[in-house]
């Protein structure tokens, strides 16, 4: 009778796998441990567990705990139109919804009111940020909110615009938030507070360092120098490296990309960082194992190296893998910044567009790819070049960019499944074996 309860008990309790409890994964680095997933689809196509519809935002889902989290923006005036010189102004409401990972049932949501005036007003830019009890969610406004993860119950909220009198930037708030030990880190703006370290359970401001013409949208990121941590902080003329616990500034290399798009994150390759973007505005770092210094290594051009705008680099072995500008992913080599080989086939398949993107996941020995098109795309990527092993279409590209529709949110991956969002739905597809 006890084995039976045992047993009884297993099948009841769900059993989850690795959590997605922030962008890019729980260390930020765009790699998923979980094994027993796919390396082909079964015919007819990857099973979808479930689809729950949700409004405009660029913000991927969370996954911790057996909950998602995410954000979408319900617009009730204006016209959403996307002109990249354009700021047209909205009425509507930021919303932050908690689903139960297995079924998509809505457990709460979550709203307030949010004027729009930026740049590609879809909705949120930013994924939410778990940690243990709390999820921690930045709107396109700048306003930055802690909830309770299991009743979404106000924590504490803090307007950077209003508190750092920091203009919005063209295209909103878009700083993934950051949670080391005690300290939120965040991309605020204004005078002396480009980036601003706040006590995650109070709010409360614990410093803030460096001027710039705005925050720009690169999330502040963490990395390990000589078993040190340091802060890498990237705003629109330089990549900085700081104390994380005073903010004092230890190093510094300019970067400036065009329009001021400080996009991607800084990536961690062993002793070197690499940071890049729009056009061809990519430079590799060297880290001081000895001392707190950095010194340029090479720099980006047409012909090496990498622009990308938004989708992450992944670093495996020698070389690193990402999609530049254009669409074309790419390997690089990390020494030189020699461009080994480069492919349509995850992007647009064919030719160069603007701004066309990929975002990459590593998993054991190949890659998931989330396109642009609303194509998950299974490979292997190699020094030698690009192996497709499958793809499967699991969401409809409907957002629209550069005349043409795509889908622009960084999936997350978690329970053997993917969790991935348009303007109009959330969906869950399993990537069991």
């Amino acid at each position: 009778m006890r084995s039976l309860i045992a047993i009884l008990v297993l099948i009841a309790t769900p059993v989850w796998g690795d959590d997605w409890p922030q962008w890019t994964g729980s260390a930020r680095d765009s790699i998923w441990h979980e094994s027993g997933t796919l390396s082909k689809f079964p015919s007819g196509g990857p099973k979808v567990l479930w689809r729950v519809p949700i409004a405009g935002g660029y913000s991927g889902p969370a996954v911790a705990a057996g909950r998602v989290f995410v954000t979408d923006y319900e617009r009730t005036a204006g016209n959403a139109v996307n002109d990249p010189g354009g700021r047209p102004k909205l009425q509507g409401n930021e919303r932050v919804w908690s689903l139960e990972a297995a079924s998509g049932k809505v457990l709460w949501k979550y709203e307030y009111p949010a004027a729009y005036e930026i740049s590609y007003p879809a909705g949120p830019r930013a994924t939410p940020t778990v940690v243990g009890e709390h999820v921690y969610v930045l709107g396109a406004q700048g306003q930055l909110t802690c909830l309770l993860a299991d009743s979404g119950k106000v924590v504490w909220q803090v307007d950077l615009a209003k508190q750092f009198k920091a203009p919005t930037p063209v295209w909103g708030f878009c700083s993934h938030p950051l949670v080391d030990g005690e300290l939120l880190y965040v991309m605020a703006g204004g005078e002396g507070s480009a980036v601003v370290a706040l006590n995650r359970l109070t709010g409360q401001e614990q410093w803030r360092a460096l001027t710039a013409t705005d925050a720009g949208y690169c999330p502040p990121t963490m990395v390990y120098v000589a078993g040190q941590k340091q802060l890498a902080v990237w705003h629109p003329q330089a990549v900085h490296g700081l104390d994380p616990t005073t903010g004092k500034s230890l190093w510094s290399v300019k970067l400036e990309p065009d329009y001021g798009m400080s996009i991607n994150p800084p990536r961690q390759m062993g002793d070197k960082l690499f940071v890049a973007g729009i056009k061809d505005k990519g430079v590799m770092i060297q880290l001081s194992a000895s001392e707190p210094r950095a010194k340029e290594l090479w720099r980006s051009t047409n012909r090496s190296g990498l622009g990308p705008v938004h989708s992450p680099v992944i670093p495996v072995g020698d070389v690193f893998y990402g999609v530049n500008r254009g669409g074309e992913l790419s390997a690089i080599e990390i020494a030189t910044g020699k461009r080994l080989w480069e492919t349509y086939e995850a992007t647009t398949r064919a030719r160069f567009a603007n701004s066309a993107t990929a975002f990459l996941v590593l998993n054991g020995d190949r890659f998931f790819i989330m396109s642009e098109t609303g194509e998950l795309i299974i490979a292997r990527l190699t020094p030698s070049g690009y192996q497709e092993l499958d793809r499967a279409k699991i969401l409809e590209p409907n957002h629209e960019a550069f005349g043409r529709s795509v889908v622009w949110s960084h999936p997350a991956f978690a329970n053997r499944a993917i969790y991935a969002r348009n303007d109009r739905e959330l969906v869950c597809v399993s990537l069991a074996e």
